[in-house]
Order: C-alpha cells, then structure tokens, then sequence
C-alpha cells in the first residue's frame, strides 16, 4: 500500500519537492507505528513490522522516483486527466483515497474544485463506483477554469476498504460521526492539494453531490486552510426514493448535526436543491437549512422547481447542467470570484 501512495502522488512534485514528501511520509510513517504499538503491543508491533518492511522495502524505489518519475498523465477529452493516490492520516493506520486530478490547459496555478460522490445504498454500488468520472460535470469546472479533484472516500469505489461513514440505523442514526470520517477523507485531500504546483492553494472550492454535499458540509466545519466556499448539491443523508420517498431518516437528527456543524463554518455554502428530491424533500431541506442559519452560518438556499421524475437528479443528468451550473456561477461571482467559460 505505501509503494502505491507514495509512487502516484510524487508524480505530481518535482525534484526537491519529491524528496520534502518523501521525508514527511516517512515521518509521519514511523509516528504512526509508534502509536499502533503502544496501543496494541502485540498486534501493533506485528502490523508495525509488516508496514515497515514495505516502506524500507520501497524506499529506494521512491527516492528514484523523487527524482526522476515523470506525471503518468492521461488525457481524457482535453481534461488532463491523472489518477493518484492521498495518504490518510486521520486514523491510527494509515490509508489511501483513489482520486483523479483533472486541470485546464496551461500551467496555472488554478483555483481547485473538490468533487465529492454521493453514496449509493448497497456495498456492491458503492463498489461498482470505480473512480466516479462524471466527465460531463468535471468539465463544466475545467472549462470555467478550475483544477478538479475527485476523490473516493473509505469504502467507495477504487479506495475501497470499510465503509467509514456508515451512519447506523435508520432509527437511531448518528450522522454526526458519519460526517466526521467523510470529513476526515476531505482534508487529506485539501492538505495534498494545497501543495500541487498548478493548484491555489488559497481558491479552494468544496463542491458534493448529496452524501457529498453532506461531507462538504461536515469538512467545511474545521476550517480548512484554503477553502474559501463550499456548494452543496442535493445534499444529506439516509434517503430512500424507493422505500420513503422524500422522507429521509431522523430528519430532526440530520438538522441538529447540521447545527452542530454550522457553528465551525466561517465560508459561504449554496445549498441547491429541487422541489421534487425523492430523497429529501423540501419541508425537510428548508428545516435544514434553518438549522444551518440558526447557527450563523452563511448560505445561500436555491430551491428549483419540480426536476424530471426526482429532482435529485439535476447534477446527474445532462438537461440539468444549465440548472445548477446557473446558480453556482451567480453564487461564486457573488464571493468575488471572477470567470468565463470557454
């Protein structure tokens, strides 16, 4: 697992850079395996032992390529795409999140969205998900000028692993913890993206699609260096179109966490949504929002009229992009941000 973060994200530093990165991995590394051992004596010290012998085992293989492994680029319809690999160091193992790098032509630097993927109800879905490389979203944010990030958070798609932000039950969920890990996923990716070349580090905006828009929320109440706005699409969790149409679980839960969260939020949210969502429906959308509001966060809520047959399809489908592609061009102007699309 080391090779692999270490190898595809030094291919996004150059020379001394590279070296820096590896010194602070391996840092980070064996301060890590301290802890698994003082926590665990006997199953921290053997998994610390199987983790060290990997990253000595790598080590000169990634010194090597800090100095010489060119970016492993694959263009996709002008988009640049890249895929690499985010080391997570939130938990006392370290981890690695699948993302996909996308970026306008040119050098930069550019001011970065973070594309967050909802989540599908089932393990077999939520695997199938691959790398989420919904290229006709991605490119209205390329052809505005932003560097893109698509990362797969724990349990989705290529990263795979557990499922991290599991919530519980439908009757007792706890969103609050479920935000925390998502959250904890977004800000290994805004700390590795704040030190990419063609990105600016300080125009960073947090973009999620229902349980992604959600986990922007969740990651915006830390306060990450950087990000200056977040747009939450169709966003929330434990919604089933199928079984409770627009009626999502503990809807009074989700608006307390989102309390919860809103206090820590200092940056503007657009929260975007449709009349007809069939996972969230309006009463309960505006009630969240309140909440949000009550703590004093700023927002912003646009709330369309009946979309299709489920109006939380507006970012998925195609008809929809000149709908929510709308609003986020007036909300980023509105914060100052200043583009054209080409």
């Amino acid at each position: 697992m080391l090779c692999r973060i270490g190898g595809s994200v030094l291919a996004h530093f150059d020379g001394v850079d590279r070296i820096r990165y590896i010194a602070v991995y391996a840092s980070k590394t064996s301060a890590t395996l301290k802890l698994m051992a003082a926590i665990h004596p006997k199953r921290g010290t053997t998994a610390a032992a199987r983790v060290l012998r990997l990253w000595f085992g790598a080590g000169l293989v990634l010194l090597g390529a800090a100095l010489s492994v060119p970016a492993r680029a694959q263009d996709s319809e002008n988009l640049h795409e890249q895929v690499m690999t985010i080391p997570l160091w939130d938990g006392a193992v370290p981890a690695a999140l699948v993302a996909t790098a996308y970026k306008p032509d040119g050098h930069g630097p550019f001011p970065l969205v973070i594309l967050s993927h909802g989540s599908p109800g089932s393990a077999a879905e939520r695997e199938r998900m691959g790398r989420y490389r919904v290229l006709s979203r991605i490119r209205e944010f390329v052809r505005r000028g932003f560097a893109v990030i698509v990362p797969m958070r724990r349990g989705y798609g290529d990263t795979g692993g557990p499922w991290a932000e599991r919530y519980g039950s439908c009757d007792a969920p706890d969103f609050y913890g479920a935000g925390l890990e998502a959250a904890a996923d977004l800000m290994a990716v805004i700390r590795l993206a704040r030190t990419l070349a063609h990105v600016n580090a300080d125009r960073i905006v947090l973009v999620g699609q229902s349980a992604g828009g959600f986990a922007s929320i969740a990651a915006a109440s830390r306060a990450p260096e950087g990000v200056i706005a977040v747009v939450n699409l169709s966003g929330g969790r434990a919604g089933d179109p199928r079984t409770h149409p627009g009626e999502p679980c503990a809807p009074d839960r989700m608006a307390s966490t989102i309390h919860r969260f809103a206090k820590t939020i200092k940056v503007p949210v657009l929260w975007h949504y449709a009349e007809n969502d069939r996972y969230f429906g309006p009463a309960h959308v505006r009630a969240w929002f309140q909440a949000f509001r009550d703590a004093d966060a700023p927002g912003t809520l646009v709330m369309r009229p009946p979309f299709g047959a489920d109006g939380h399809s507006i970012f998925a489908s195609r008809s929809g992009l000149p709908i929510w592609t709308s609003a986020v061009d007036e909300f980023l102007r509105s914060i100052g941000m200043s583009y054209s699309a080409k």
